[in-house]
Order: structure tokens, then C-alpha cells, then sequence
């Protein structure tokens, strides 16, 4: 898709390429009110793309499924980011340096 001003558009296939190239490096600005409210939206997507997959089919332990999917990439993601400085991840994601290692342990990333 283009502009008037033949400026791409990019899709949210061109997106997810882009996303996943092994070169793609991460924005360093600060999270902003957008990103927060585009996390929030892929989540949403993500949850019912789920709920349209189970088509009527029950669950359980949904939240321990969900955490368990969203908690390792991003443990991994803030380690990259700060290029495996446990001090620096756990400042950024808020815990404990401890419990840090302890979720890193968990999900095989230390």
C-alpha cells in the first residue's frame, strides 16, 4: 500500500517480517503512551486469535499459559537489550535482581 505521496504503508505482514529479520534492532526511546497502547492491542488480537482457535473448546490454567508465553521472550528480549546485564534487565523490567535469575534459570536463559 502507498501514500499520495508514495510513502510505503507498511502492513502488519511487512511488520512481523521486519520484526523477525535476524538484523532488526529494537527502538531505544522510551516506551510511550503508542507502544503501550500497541502492546495492549497485540495482546487483545493474540487472546482472541486463541479463543477463535479453541472453537468452543475449553481451557484451564489460561493465565499460567499466558505468562509462561509472554514472560520467557521478553525475559530474553530485556537481556539482549542490555546485552545479558542482569543489574540493567532488572531495573528495566522492575524486579529483583534474585528473582531475575530465578525466572532466567526457569525458562533456560542463564
Amino acid at each position: 500500500m502507498t501514500t499520495t505521496d508514495d510513502t510505503k504503508v507498511l502492513d502488519k505482514k511487512d511488520v512481523n517480517s521486519y520484526l523477525t529479520t535476524p538484523d532488526y534492532n529494537a527502538p531505544t526511546h522510551q516506551a510511550t503512551k503508542d507502544t503501550q497502547d500497541s502492546l495492549r492491542v497485540s495482546v487483545a488480537d493474540a487472546m482472541q486469535r486463541y479463543f477463535d482457535d479453541l472453537d468452543g473448546q475449553s481451557t484451564v490454567n489460561l493465565y499460567d499459559l499466558v505468562l509462561a508465553e509472554v514472560e520467557a521472550p521478553l525475559l530474553a528480549a530485556v537481556m539482549a537489550y542490555t546485552r545479558k546485564n542482569q543489574s540493567k534487565a532488572s531495573e528495566i523490567l522492575g524486579l529483583n535482581r534474585g528473582t531475575l535469575r530465578k525466572k532466567l534459570k526457569q525458562y533456560d536463559l542463564l
